[in-house]
């Protein structure tokens, strides 16, 4: 990911909240880079609260791509790249409808929702 890409993303999000959004991440230099634009261009939409630097316990994304390659594709041979691409990205939409799932991957990294 680029950080043109995070920053057309974060402003869609502002856009669509339209109001000061909290984001917690890890130190994913797209993810600092993209910070520092806010920060200076628009500091009052977005907070940006910091990971501990290699917290992968901590950080809910890993579950989910935990729960894709281990629940979701275990065994899994793709035929080719947009094979895998496919289910990959089935296996990612089917948990951002879950509400049962998303809530328990903030769980096991104890951040309170």
């Amino acid at each position: 990911m680029q950080t043109e890409h995070l920053v057309w993303f974060l402003r869609q999000l502002h856009h669509h909240y339209g109001r000061r959004v909290i984001l917690i991440w890890d130190r994913y230099g797209v993810h600092r880079a993209a910070a520092a634009f806010f920060a200076e261009h628009h500091p009052d939409w977005f907070t940006f609260e910091w990971l501990p630097p290699y917290s992968p316990k901590l950080n809910p994304v890993e579950q989910s791509w935990k729960h894709t390659k281990y629940d979701d594709l275990p065994n899994f041979i793709p035929d080719n790249l947009d094979h895998l691409y496919d289910h990959v990205y089935e296996s990612q939409k089917s948990q951002h409808h879950d509400q049962t799932i998303l809530p328990s991957f903030f769980a096991h990294a104890k951040l309170p929702l």
